[in-house]
């Protein structure tokens, strides 16, 4: 039922109340119909971002499947993969450089450098910022100990008499994990010497 004058005055409201509830209710009305032409007007947009949002999906979608992206990622795995081997070769030649350098330090000779480094195992060596060895002076210690037979002394001596090959009694030289579980270090040098011997011969 309509809200009217002719109602109110039929409650028995008085004339001057009439005129404000009719004013109140007007307001009211038109206030409720702003706020339906502005949810009519929402609407509209609404459908028109949903029909943007699933344009630029499809682009993402094809974006995806593009042969030039799938070529690229393709190409970008192969060069981080040639990146980090060169870095590994990189760190491998740092740790070569910085272990002859140690071993000509601590007094090896040079004709036996070579010899060392075969059956020298790099991985367990760390290489810092400036391409030295971290923990050098411990790693002195135990080259020394691991190779004294080796190093170089000043002293003077008489001539060297030839010595016969060490018999070995037809046994095969250890292995290079053999010998690094030797405990004591003259068994030990002593099987380094009788394996790079044998190194040699082959």
């Amino acid at each position: 039922m309509a809200l009217t004058r002719k109602f109110l005055t039929a409650l028995g409201i008085d004339a001057d109340k009439i005129d404000e509830i009719i004013s109140a209710h007007s307001e009211t009305v038109d206030a409720l119909k702003a706020e339906r032409d502005q949810y009519k007007d929402d609407s509209g947009k609404l459908a028109e971002v949903t029909k943007e949002r699933d344009k630029y999906k499809k682009l993402a979608e094809d974006a995806e499947k593009d042969p030039f992206k799938v070529k690229y990622e393709a190409l970008k795995e192969d060069f981080d993969a040639y990146k980090a081997e060169q870095k590994n070769k990189e760190t491998a030649e740092q740790k070569n450089n910085a272990m002859r350098a140690l071993l000509k330090e601590i007094g090896v000779a040079e004709k036996r450098i070579d010899a060392v480094m075969r059956v020298t195992d790099l991985s367990a060596i760390t290489i810092d910022a400036d391409g030295k060895i971290e923990d050098a002076s411990d790693l002195k210690k135990s080259l020394k100990d691991e190779w004294a037979d080796f190093i170089q002394t000043t002293q003077t001596k008489g001539a060297d008499v030839a010595t016969p090959p060490t018999n070995t009694g037809g046994t095969a030289a250890k292995t290079r994990e053999e010998i690094r579980k030797i405990k004591d270090t003259t068994e030990r040098q002593k099987a380094w010497a009788e394996y790079i011997e044998a190194q040699k011969g082959m």
